[in-house]
């Protein structure tokens, strides 16, 4: 088993190649941006504030009145060690969440993926958006996360109504 210091050095050994840093910022930046772009484009739905994480997952929400009425948002997701993009039905809070993924298990929700009421769970319905997302072309990936965002958003609008 390694220890603490071991992984201390590892991670300071990566540091100083300087591109974990360059990296990390890039991610950030276009995540901020992407926030920026979605509240600018659609003025109706509440933005919440990025949080950064633990290099593990990076996100914001990204909510219709509609939803946010109800203790839902949607999370827009950045996940690291998968170099995903995924956008995710969630809850205020935990009891939120259970109840929803409880609902929902006796709704058709096509393509998209149902959590597991389990600790830790973040998310009532999971759907990918990006695998292996292109940051060298920052306009085009905003694009396709707009578009993939509002589908989702608009799919989740009506299985709720069902």
């Amino acid at each position: 088993m390694d220890s603490m210091n071991s992984h201390v050095r590892e991670y300071n050994l990566q540091l100083s190649k300087g591109r974990i840093q360059k990296a990390y910022k890039g991610i950030m930046t276009f995540m901020s941006g992407l926030s920026a772009y979605l509240k600018s484009r659609h003025p109706d739905f509440a933005a919440g504030a990025l949080y950064f994480g633990y290099m593990d997952m990076t996100y914001f929400a990204f909510t219709p009145s509609d939803l946010k009425n109800k203790n839902l948002k949607i999370a827009v997701v950045y996940l690291h060690e998968e170099s995903r993009f995924d956008v995710w039905l969630s809850g205020s809070n935990r009891k939120i969440q259970a109840e929803y993924i409880n609902l929902m298990k006796r709704k058709n929700i096509g393509k998209y993926k149902l959590s597991q009421v389990l600790p830790g769970a973040d998310s009532i319905i999971e759907s990918t958006m990006v695998e292996n997302p292109d940051f060298d072309h920052p306009e085009e990936l905003r694009k396709q996360i707009e578009r993939m965002t509002i589908e989702f958003t608009n799919d989740i609008a009506s299985i709720l109504s069902e």
